[in-house]
């Protein structure tokens, strides 16, 4: 298989450029002047779309996108099936539609248009996000796998478009679809009709869908969403595999101060995990590391190679990359390089630098005690919740006092939060440093501008706050009797 990008082709830039600039200028408007010594990012405005009302549906749409040869060992990629059809959508919705779908046939084969036909081909699930220019997004789920048939041909890829960000229900949903594409195409409708029909269940939740299948009779196929609705796009074996926890923590600091941030694989890989299949679990393990707050810049979890030229923003990302396409990343300065790569004989080929001594340097070893307590035998369940915890408890005591500096005011106007402050009440003093270079990033920003919003907070990271402040006072407490006794 050879990555070579057709450099003649500029439409798939254009188009990506287009929603970047379109994405650039709502992120970098004017700035808050709530406090001129820390000035602070505008929220992007948010238009609701009709992809959006359809967040209570467990997907919006399945297409099949197919390999034309257009010379040889040239490949087009091409939609040869979709459910439901955009004949069936408002005209405003297939305009939109139509424009998505142009960037999901690069997602869907991001190492380019040179194949080799193929006689076995392990099939392999990953992801991506689409980042439309309002600043929503929708994932994208992809199995790809060599077609039914005889000699050698090459892969095509079933895409699932959805908002619902749960990676395993949407692997298991896959292996029902692949079981009825060795049967029949005609057999995949039934069952994608009867899941569209089907109410998205709540965390927590399972839902059955029966599915009739020839000579095996009707079959209850059970989804379960995880209770967890941060993790559900998550498993941290992956992380945890390629990098050491060290090396998790430089790349947890550089994504807090949201810098820019490459993960590269390459075939090496393939024994461990598909390439495709790698990064894209990778990126968003790191992205799930900073619950409470969400990654607001570019996100692609594998870079479609007529797209590598998204290296050079200059805005922070997350992006996943082919190795082959080192020597295109490579003269970007002020980045972190991750290699994935078994064995790589160097896991950060480029740094700043400062990577190990931007985390507090006690919470650095409070993180990495926490993480000792994972088990090699442990679930995904029980491994997130062993590492999400620990980072969430790192939230908890750097920034967890902010509820104490929101102002609010009556008349049901929104509170104003109270930077100065928060910043000198920071504990230890150790942490201030951070917390002063943490909160002027987007994703604090956006955070607070929630928070002001609403009167009344609720949910785990809040609970998680009130239990450390109650341990606390009870420390305290606990401190104050012993001297009373010596005294």
């Amino acid at each position: 298989m050879s990555n070579e990008r057709d450099a003649g082709d500029h439409g798939p830039m254009k188009l990506f450029t287009t929603m970047f600039s379109s994405l650039q200028e709502k992120f970098h408007r004017d700035r808050s002047d709530r406090d001129s010594t820390l000035p602070r990012p505008t929220a992007p405005s948010r238009v609701v779309t009709s992809a959006q009302n359809q967040s209570h549906l467990f997907f919006e749409y399945l297409v099949v996108v197919s390999l034309r040869k257009k010379r040889e060992g040239m490949y087009e990629p091409q939609i040869t099936y979709q459910f439901p059809k955009l004949a069936n959508m408002r005209r405003s919705q297939r305009e939109e539609e139509e424009k998505s779908l142009k960037a999901i046939l690069l997602f869907c084969f991001p190492e380019g248009v040179n194949w080799a036909p193929l006689t076995e081909y392990a099939s392999e699930t990953f992801s991506f996000v689409l980042t439309e220019v309002d600043g929503s997004r929708r994932n994208g789920y992809c199995r790809r796998l060599l077609p039914s048939g005889k000699g050698a041909r090459p892969p095509e890829a079933y895409c699932i478009i959805s908002q619902v960000a749960c990676f395993g229900l949407f692997s298991k949903i896959f292996d029902e679809v692949e079981k009825r594409r060795q049967i029949s195409m005609a057999m995949i409708y039934p069952f994608m009709q009867s899941l569209r029909e089907a109410p998205f269940p709540a965390p927590g939740n399972t839902v059955k869908i029966k599915s009739f299948i020839p000579e095996s009779g009707t079959e209850v196929i059970s989804l379960t969403r995880p209770l967890d609705s941060w993790l559900e796009h998550v498993d941290f074996r992956t992380l945890f595999r390629c990098l050491t926890d060290e090396e998790v923590l430089r790349v947890f600091a550089s994504t807090v101060l949201e810098r820019r941030i490459i993960f590269m694989a390459d075939e090496l890989s393939l024994y461990l995990l598909p390439l495709l299949q790698y990064p894209s679990q990778v990126l968003h393990a790191v992205a799930a590391l900073l619950y409470p707050f969400t990654w607001q810049h570019t996100f692609i979890s594998i870079v479609p190679s007529v797209l590598i030229d998204v290296v050079m923003a200059p805005t922070p990302y997350l992006l996943g990359v082919q190795k082959n396409k080192l020597d295109d990343v490579i003269d970007q300065s002020d980045m972190l390089i991750v290699d994935l790569t078994e064995g790589a004989e160097n896991t950060f080929i480029t740094c700043i630098g400062d990577e190990s001594t931007i985390l507090p340097e006690k919470l650095q070893e409070e993180l990495l005690q926490a993480l000792c307590c994972r088990k090699d035998n442990s679930t995904s369940e029980e491994l997130n919740k062993v590492v999400s915890e620990a980072f969430l408890s790192f939230f908890v005591k750097t920034v967890g006092h902010f509820p104490s500096h929101v102002k609010r005011r009556s008349g049901g106007q929104p509170g104003v939060f109270q930077i100065n402050s928060f910043c000198k009440a920071s504990e230890p003093k150790a942490s201030r440093q951070f917390v002063k270079r943490f909160i002027q990033t987007q994703m604090f920003d956006l955070f607070i501008q929630e928070v002001e919003r609403q009167p009344t907070q609720e949910g785990f990271f809040h609970q998680k706050i009130a239990e450390y402040q109650q341990s606390k006072k009870k420390e305290k407490a606990k401190r104050g009797w012993v001297r009373g006794l010596v005294v």
